[in-house]
């Protein structure tokens, strides 16, 4: 008998672990939010413009650009001039921030917090219409060294990333 009543209550908790998951993600909506089909439109990533004193960080958002299309999945990536819209951005600041500091000196950085803004511009190439024309940015934090370019340089993917993540999202999830 005690091992019906063990069985019973097991399959109770399952039953409502599964009740629960289910209601949980009942908000959830696989695939582009704003009511596009996915993959129906095209995006051209066009100029990265370097305004910031590191070098070679266009290239790097310039890449992590086009696979963050390619992560997202609202939008194709163009690979000729066939985009229906075409994104152009502007790097404009590079900031290193302190965040921690070591516990024995509070003169010494331990972590710092770097941040990305740049100026995006997203403009649907068959009517003109202007989808995003604003400053967005891309953060990470980096550990500080006696070496800080290398901590950033090794960190400027991540960066790039994180700003690609925020531009292709602000594109997909936009009410234009």
């Amino acid at each position: 008998m005690p091992e019906r009543t063990s069985t019973g209550s097991i399959a109770a908790l399952v039953a409502l672990a599964s009740l629960l998951v289910g209601a949980g993600c009942g908000g959830y909506a696989l695939g582009p939010t704003n009511g596009q089909s996915a993959g129906a439109r095209a995006i051209r990533i066009g100029h990265v413009a370097n305004g910031t004193d590191e070098p070679r960080l266009a290239d790097t958002v310039s890449h992590a650009l086009r696979a963050q299309v390619h992560v997202d999945g609202t939008f194709r990536l163009a690979t000729r001039d066939d985009g229906d819209i075409v994104i152009t951005t502007a790097l404009r600041t590079f900031q290193r921030t302190p965040m921690t500091f070591q516990s024995r000196d509070i003169i010494a950085t331990r972590d710092y917090d770097v941040v990305l803004t740049a100026h995006v511009k997203a403009i649907e190439t068959g009517s003109g219409k202007v989808l995003i024309d604003e400053d967005l940015t891309g953060r990470t934090t980096i550990r500080g060294t006696l070496d800080l370019g290398s901590a950033e340089r090794q960190a400027a993917p991540l960066l790039a990333e994180n700003l690609a993540r925020n531009i292709i999202s602000r594109l997909s999830e936009g009410s234009w």
